[in-house]
């Protein structure tokens, strides 16, 4: 304990969790909330805004830097993914919360855009379904026009344009929830269709452009469920499930045909592609900052500011 300066760490989730947390994986958060509050220290007396992006900018190239630095990638993220990790000290003085979520654990919204091929078509028609099928549960007014409004931010009222000519390569489609959600405030006000807010999209898509795989081990159980037409709260038990082995386990066992759909799932194959967000105290004041991890690299910092 004197070498962590009485830091204590304490990480919440559901029962038997700890049982998943390698020495490995124990001793990158030690090392973590060590490398933070050295930083802490040195800006705590000044709280405005100023300072606190400053410390913010300060967490977020030190996360990333032992990230890159740990092996066991798959190992890392299962924990973060499962659970946010509170790091603090015992007197209050520094407290950060992290947390971390697959970018590709749901159908990419841009594979509305893809042209036909048969190497798209599987990916372009889930895409296309399952967006159909929230509107229909959902009673959206007018399907067409949303659709429409997606495409135009791909690049092209028609899905079928010719790649080459497409602008969603030079855009880079849509790559964020905001710009969705911003899609999604402009359809409501042309249609004056209030239902589109109540469908839970980030259950069922991600908007991450590179996204070619659902990462499914990570998927909501409502997604599991619609994929593989497996009744939700069947699904919904698997999840909760510490030991619950692999996916495609659970749906051969429940009726469902994994290989269907197994040219859009990752598998076993573990993706190295994440958000990641930063909850941290200054003074009593909370703020906030998140940023993508793909592939060792860190990208797309945003500071949220007093929270």
């Amino acid at each position: 304990m004197d070498k962590t300066h009485g830091i204590n760490i304490q990480v919440r989730s559901q029962q038997g969790f700890a049982l998943m947390i390698t020495l490995s994986v124990l001793s990158v958060i030690i090392a973590l909330t060590m490398v933070l509050l050295s930083y802490f220290e040195e800006v705590q007396q000044d709280a405005s805004d100023t300072k606190a992006l400053i410390q913010a900018d300060l967490y977020y190239a030190d996360i990333t830097t032992i990230f890159k630095g740990f092996k066991e990638k798959k190992t890392l993220f299962s924990v973060l993914y499962r659970t946010a990790l509170p790091l603090n000290t015992e007197d209050g003085r520094f407290s950060l919360m992290l947390q971390c979520e697959p970018l590709s654990k749901g159908v990419n919204i841009n594979w509305l855009g893809l042209q036909t091929s048969t190497e798209n078509d599987a990916r372009l028609n889930v895409a296309q379904e399952l967006i159909e099928a929230l509107a229909e549960e959902y009673d959206i007014e007018d399907t067409a026009r949303l659709l429409e409004l997606l495409y135009e931010e791909m690049g092209s009222k028609d899905q079928f344009m010719i790649q080459k000519q497409s602008r969603l390569h030079q855009k880079n489609g849509i790559i964020s929830y905001q710009q969705f959600a911003d899609i999604l405030s402009r359809y409501q006000f042309e249609v004056d269709d209030s239902e589109i807010g109540k469908i839970p999209w980030k259950k069922y898509f991600s908007f991450s452009p590179k996204s070619e795989k659902i990462d499914g081990e990570y998927s909501s159980p409502e997604l599991v469920s619609y994929i593989f037409g497996i009744n939700l709260s069947t699904v919904k038990e698997w999840a909760s499930t510490l030991d619950k082995g692999s996916l495609e386990t659970f749906v051969n066992d429940n009726g469902g045909d994994y290989s269907q759909r197994k040219t859009l799932l990752a598998g076993k194959e573990f993706l190295e592609e994440t958000q990641c967000s930063a909850r941290y105290a200054l003074d009593g004041v909370y703020y906030r900052f998140t940023f993508e991890y793909i592939e060792g690299g860190a990208k797309h910092f945003e500071f949220y500011g007093k929270q």
